[in-house]
């Protein structure tokens, strides 16, 4: 497929059909960006303890997912679970064993040094996919990736601690998983990895349901959990599924990236926790890296074969 865009006089470059998808991707992860940066919105809004939220997040996610695949393959949604195989297994402990170490990390270290941490994703993945498939990615990508994780160490440089050796260090656990299920997704993305985004979610809920208290809940609390685990997780996780199909894991971080300086926004909006002009600065670096990484794409393309 190709198409060619005219505006007035001026015709733009054919787009072939890698060059699509590749768009099409990159608008489907940063819409997962979106939603995962509401994260602190509902946690401010819901006050019961973190594992409860947990549960519920993981068990709404898991059924959103879930009725997507059954919407869109119908019959075949059962098929489509035994055909993801161990790769899709893989994937699905990754997702989980990255947000239990998430939650973790934050007892034991700062929002900060986490951040930083999860930063580090486009690269951690450059790197993965070398080692795995020995396929490089572009100077362009790799160089707006670190251009992203300096913006993010602006934004929390004066909140970054020592002495937290053991959370900083379960705080790298979940960019390893998450870079990790990436190249998985991108490695197989001949086979939906849906299901094993929807395994995911109800194994996180699994795993905390022991330190959970499901029934403590308000009525408006679970209203707000419900919308926690639909739009923020299920929503993001599929999103990000679909998404990372059609790039390269290092991009998919990339663009990913744009989580980290919507957070305090939402936060701002909420509660009137106006962020400080460190956060305005580094965010605007983050932006201005994915964008870079955008707009040099479409100008120098890279054909990736997608199914």
């Amino acid at each position: 497929m190709a198409a060619t865009i005219g505006v007035g006089r001026v015709t733009l470059r054919p787009l072939d059909e890698a060059g699509v998808r590749e768009w099409f991707g990159s608008l489907l992860i940063a819409a997962s960006a979106v939603a995962f940066s509401t994260a602190g919105l509902f946690t401010g809004l819901i006050a019961t303890d973190v594992w409860t939220i947990l549960f519920w997040r993981g068990l709404f996610g898991g059924l959103f997912i879930g009725v997507y695949i059954a919407w869109r393959d119908r019959g075949a949604a059962v098929a489509g679970f035994r055909s993801m195989g161990r790769p899709g297994l893989a994937a699905a402990a990754c997702s989980t064993a990255a947000t239990i170490c998430f939650i973790h990390a934050l007892r034991r270290t700062t929002v900060a040094d986490v951040t930083i941490m999860f930063a580090t994703i486009p690269l951690i993945a450059a790197a993965l996919t070398w080692l795995w498939t020995r396929e490089r990615e572009s100077r362009i990508t790799l160089g707006a990736s670190v251009l992203a994780l300096l913006g993010v160490l602006v934004m929390f440089r004066a909140a970054l601690t020592a002495g937290h050796l053991i959370g900083n260090l379960l705080a790298l656990a979940p960019p390893v998983l998450m870079a990790l299920m990436m190249v998985i997704i991108r490695r197989r993305r001949h086979v939906s990895m849906l299901p094993a985004a929807c395994l995911s979610a109800f194994a996180c809920a699994l795993v905390v349901a022991p330190a959970a208290h499901p029934t403590d809940l308000t009525g408006i609390e679970l209203l707000w959990v419900a919308l926690f685990g639909t739009g923020q997780f299920g929503l993001g996780l599929l999103l990000l599924t679909l998404g990372t199909r059609l790039m390269s894991a290092t991009k998919a971080g990339l663009i990913g990236n744009l989580e980290l300086p919507l957070a305090p926004l939402w936060v701002w909006w909420a509660f009137g926790q106006q962020p400080p002009l460190a956060t305005w600065i580094g965010g605007a670096i983050v932006v201005a890296a994915v964008l870079l990484d955008m707009t040099a794409g479409r100008r120098h393309p890279r054909r990736i074969t997608a199914d």
